[in-house]
């Protein structure tokens, strides 16, 4: 199954965003546990290429693990050499999206209008971040959708499990969930049950 496939059948994909990545394992761990199995690490924090490495060393096939908040076409290259199966971008980053594709690998680049959108699907993202998504909610990507129902969209920010379903509803592919489903206070508290907690209640929500 391709890592494209593997989002389509998951529908989650978790958004790792924490200021250092100490323990990456122990939260992919977590989340695996819960149901969660894609796996997103932010650059924005510290070590996140050490914590795609080790994730993917640690957990092997139990994960497909992403980078998320590449701005470079260097720090793709990088993350995709550390074991990266996927890209995420904030916004169309051409670079970036072609340094991704050339290595074969998909990248999800984000976008907000319908321009933007469906520039990112022509740059030949399979799977196209709409972001931030609770601008306009559910209502607003089933409005893109109606004269692009090609585009397969991935809603992030501001997804919850209470909101999950409504943007599967409108026509969302997969759902990219971040701080409802991990705890930046359960991971320093090193409480990764509650992270387990939180992924099995959003792939209910899913159900």
């Amino acid at each position: 199954m391709t890592t494209v496939e593997q989002v389509l059948t998951q529908r989650i994909v978790a958004i790792v965003r924490l200021e250092n990545y100490d323990h990456a394992v122990e939260v992919a761990s977590a989340l695996v546990a819960g149901g969660v199995r894609i796996l997103e690490f932010t650059l924005t924090g510290k070590g996140a290429i050490e914590a795609i490495s080790s994730v993917r060393r640690a957990l092997g096939d139990a994960v497909t693990v992403g980078v998320g908040s590449v701005l470079a076409p260097q720090d793709c290259i990088t993350a995709i050499d550390a074991g990266a199966q996927f890209v995420v971008t904030p916004a169309i980053r051409p670079q970036v999206i072609s340094s991704s594709l050339n290595r074969n690998i998909p990248v999800l680049a984000g976008g907000l209008t319908p321009t933007e959108l469906l520039t990112a699907h022509e740059a030949g993202c399979e799977l196209v971040k709409l972001f931030p998504a609770q601008l306009g909610g559910p209502r607003y990507l089933k409005d893109v959708l109606a004269p692009l129902p090609f585009l397969k969209l991935v809603p992030t920010g501001g997804i919850s499990p209470e909101n999950a379903r409504e943007y599967l509803a409108a026509g969302a592919v997969a759902l990219g969930i971040g701080g409802n489903l991990i705890s930046k206070q359960a991971v320093a508290a090193k409480n990764f049950d509650l992270v387990t907690q939180a992924a099995k209640t959003t792939v209910a929500a899913l159900a």
